[in-house]
């Protein structure tokens, strides 16, 4: 059985957490005492319904003020598939909390209030989501039962979004008019809109084809990691554990190491104490090369004749996350797959204005939430690909060393 990350993201109060909650019970994803535990607090609020929302509203700053703050993980499965689900918040304050869920998305899901249409946090969010390259996007026009199931209303925001969306790079566009709180078209085909003859939310999920969207053509192996054994009897054993990024490995394939460029050929992969002939991303894997060479965590094995760049330059877009500004000529930590290294901003080349898709050159700065393009050159080389090619080689993050909190998302350009 496959699995599916997907994320939430919209406006305030468009009905994100509630929409989440009702994947979760009409699927039986909850439990009895969840169920109740709900059921007593939506009562305590005064609620007329079970109020959803509470079952990935996880904060009680959350629970107090009715809004998503935090990203919120669930976890649910149908007999089709596995799903893991990020609720992110709509508010403008936490758009980082938002690229940090989306970050790792299959496909996205934006709500837009039926009663007000596409506002700035909608177009906002959607252009996050082309950014990221997220491969999958569904526009969901929730609280259709507010405005009477109106077909024409769910046409009007279709087309607007739709004009929107051809400026940005969304391979996969599906809309579905849905009421999250009454449940139709989330998990079953709504009788109050005949009009709709596409499928219901949950069956989208369950059928959209995410087999192609990862990069299997550019082998990439960062090494996390070398296990030598302290047995006797696996005193010559020398493997290197990772995450496969992209491409597939097989036993047998001539390979490369960076940055040193010693060339080998793959002897063995192992996989949870067997032996496999292939593999492919995203598989955690351990591989054994026929020659001893000095490997380390933060190198990568590729194909002789595809390799990432070697560079200390790096053009990147990056979405800020630090409550102090980006500035030309300021230091970070760069975490980037396996590798750790440090940088200096050498320039800023615009901020872009994500309503407008306008940029200004003429920033000086990037506060907090903002996007924009910088060049920085790091103390020791990185070994990427574009971020368009690659999601796991072209991205990277920022981290401020004096506080060690992570203050960027890069995607190397």
């Amino acid at each position: 059985m496959d699995m599916l990350r997907f994320a939430t993201a919209g406006s305030v109060d468009d009905g994100k957490s509630t929409l989440i909650g009702r994947l979760l019970y009409d699927s039986k994803s909850i439990f009895t005492d969840q169920l109740d535990a709900v059921e007593r607090a939506s009562a305590g609020m005064g609620a007329e319904y079970t109020e959803l929302a509470l079952l990935t509203d996880g904060l009680r700053a959350e629970r107090e003020q009715g809004i998503t703050i935090d990203v919120a993980y669930r976890y649910f499965a149908t007999a089709r598939r596995k799903f893991i689900v990020a609720d992110t918040p709509g508010h403008i304050q936490y758009t980082r909390n938002m690229v940090t869920g989306a970050s790792t998305a299959d496909l996205a899901i934006v709500l837009v209030d039926a009663r007000k249409g596409l506002v700035e946090q909608s177009r906002r969010h959607a252009f996050l989501v082309s950014l990221l390259r997220v491969p999958h996007l569904v526009l969901a026009i929730n609280k259709m039962d507010l405005v009477g199931w109106d077909r024409d209303v769910y046409e009007d925001i279709r087309r607007e979004f739709i004009e929107f969306a051809a400026k940005l790079e969304i391979p996969d566009l599906a809309t579905i008019p849905v009421s999250a709180l009454t449940g139709d078209n989330v998990v079953a085909r709504s009788e109050n809109m005949p009009w709709y003859q596409g499928a219901p939310l949950l069956n989208h999920l369950e059928n959209v084809y995410v087999g192609s969207d990862r990069n299997l053509v550019d082998g990439r192996f960062p090494v996390q990691c070398v296990i030598r054994p302290h047995s006797n009897r696996c005193h010559d054993y020398r493997g290197y554990a990772g995450r496969i990024a992209g491409g597939v490995m097989k036993v047998g394939d001539d390979v490369v190491v960076l940055p040193s460029g010693l060339p080998s050929r793959i002897a063995a992969i192992d996989f949870g104490g067997t032996s496999l002939q292939e593999a492919f991303a995203p598989m955690s894997v351990t591989v054994r090369l026929e020659d001893d060479i000095d490997i380390s965590r933060g190198d990568m094995i590729c194909r002789p004749h595809n390799q990432p760049a070697v560079t200390q330059d790096i053009d990147a877009m990056v979405a800020w996350m630090g409550e102090e500004p980006l500035r030309p000529g300021q230091k970070y930590a760069v975490k980037h797959t396996t590798r750790r290294t440090r940088a200096f901003v050498k320039e800023l080349f615009y901020e872009l204005d994500i309503n407008s898709l306008h940029r200004n050159e003429a920033a000086g700065e990037l506060a907090l939430n903002m996007i924009g393009r910088i060049r920085m050159r790091t103390t020791t080389p990185l070994l990427a690909d574009p971020y368009g090619r690659n999601r796991e080689t072209g991205g990277f993050v920022l981290v401020d060393e004096r506080t060690n909190r992570t203050v960027g998302a890069g995607m190397v350009v």
